[in-house]
């Protein structure tokens, strides 16, 4: 009998080795190494061309523009450009680094699709399952028809078809932002109903405040425009549910502690919370002040509840952890020898999921995590090549990778109110013409 038990909890012991083998990330038979520095011409950029960065950057600060900017290029795996400029706190006259940390609101959002993606490709769903099959509370959606600001009462009618796992990865599903929505109705709704748009400091989980959003109205049928949503912070829970996994500790196993992003995180660790750089306004007098609003906790992620894991703004990270992330997708989905998507999954994440819906003029399309340069994006110049991948986030960070060119540009700040900043643009089109081979 004893023998017996024994034979049972080896194989129970085999079986559970098997089952978080198969979990987690596998080895690749590519090995592309870790973000490593190097000369500009060792990978074809011109040394004389970069510096107009640092007299942009230079020029941005002095003319109080900004506050500070952390900038950083790489080509071929290689950082070649990093550097920090002004102030990272300007009341404690603190100087920024360049490792310091910076919250990367929306551009949680392509971390929060990748992850999706990993999941996907383990055959657990299909991105064309309506999401009431694993989050019942969306079962049956409704679309809002009218809507009385005197008392913020409305009325709906059924959506023509059900909310998808692709439309939430999109933003085609319909469902509105809360604060930052473009439509004054749904910031009220969203507001009445108690929903966290982006991060707290609360004690409160994902899956109560998605339970709450998905018995709100969308702004129209599922797949029939596109409309920048909290889609990724249903997909944070979502994870959850697939994975079984806490979102941040998955995001933690299957991505980060992979890839070495030692610094990109939902709250920080004590000892590297002090170099979170202050959201910083300008005041009328020119002076740079930290941000003050009721909207959010402004030490957030350094305190509060911690339970709160938004995956559509709620990570923060460095330059070179970005970096890292966008140079997974620029070598075919592989880093540090661990495949984290495969090839023809990263090619179907760059491919145009929405169709016209930008407009037949647009110069980009939306895919699975990114917006995606075109043709006609190129022509117009100072953007990349074709098939070059961008976002930004909130407080004034953007990134852009153009896989033709093997190229990184991260551009990291904190800032929020009237700030007229020209650097976005300006750095995309200096990084491009820094381009010698």
């Amino acid at each position: 009998m004893r023998i017996l038990l024994d034979r049972k909890n080896l194989f129970l012991a085999i079986l559970l080795a098997i089952t978080l083998t198969a979990s987690c990330q596998t080895r690749s038979v590519n090995k592309s190494p870790l973000l490593s520095t190097g000369s500009p011409e060792s990978v074809g950029l011109s040394t004389e061309r970069l510096a107009r960065i640092d007299a942009m950057c230079e020029q941005a600060v002095s003319q109080g523009d900004i506050p500070g900017v952390v900038a950083l290029v790489a080509r071929h795996g290689k950082i070649v450009y990093h550097k920090a400029f002004g102030m990272a706190d300007s009341q404690s006259n603190r100087p920024l680094k360049k490792d310091d940390i910076f919250r990367i609101a929306s551009q949680t959002k392509a971390i929060t699709a990748t992850a999706v993606l990993m999941l996907w490709e383990e055959g657990k769903f299909k991105l064309d399952d309506p999401i009431s099959k694993y989050i019942p509370e969306f079962k049956n959606p409704q679309v809002l028809e009218t809507f009385q600001d005197s008392d913020t009462s409305y009325t709906t009618v059924a959506a023509s078809e059900e909310i998808t796992i692709r439309h939430l990865i999109t933003h085609t599903s319909g469902i509105g932002y809360g604060m930052i929505d473009q439509d004054e109705s749904f910031k009220m709704i969203y507001h009445k109903a108690g929903i966290i748009d982006a991060f707290t400091t609360d004690d409160i989980t994902i899956e109560e405040n998605i339970k709450q959003m998905a018995r709100l109205p969308l702004h129209h049928d599922p797949g029939e425009d596109w409309t920048y949503s909290e889609g990724l912070d249903v997909l944070g829970y979502f994870i959850e549910i697939i994975s079984g996994m806490p979102f941040d500790v998955f995001l933690r196993e299957r991505l980060f502690d992979p890839l070495e992003m030692n610094d990109t995180w939902f709250y920080l660790p004590e000892e590297i919370a002090q170099r979170l750089v202050p959201v910083q306004e300008p005041t009328d007098d020119g002076e740079w002040n930290r941000y003050q609003t009721t909207y959010y906790d402004p030490d957030y992620p350094i305190s509060g509840a911690k339970r709160f894991y938004s995956g559509g703004a709620g990570l923060s990270s460095t330059a070179e952890d970005y970096a890292t992330f966008l140079q997974m997708y620029l070598n075919g989905g592989e880093l540090n020898g661990t495949r984290i998507l495969s090839r023809t999954t990263v090619q179907s994440i760059m491919g145009n999921q929405i169709g016209d819906l930008w407009g037949e003029d647009s110069d980009s399309y939306y895919g699975l995590a990114f917006a995606v340069l075109t043709q006609e994006g190129q022509a117009k110049g100072g953007k990349g090549s074709v098939g070059t991948f961008s976002w930004g986030g909130y407080f004034n960070t953007s990134y852009f990778a153009d896989p033709q060119e093997q190229i990184i540009g991260v551009l990291m700040k904190q800032t929020q109110g009237q700030v007229s900043d020209d650097t976005g643009w300006m750095f995309r089109l200096l990084v491009g013409q820094a381009v010698g081979d």
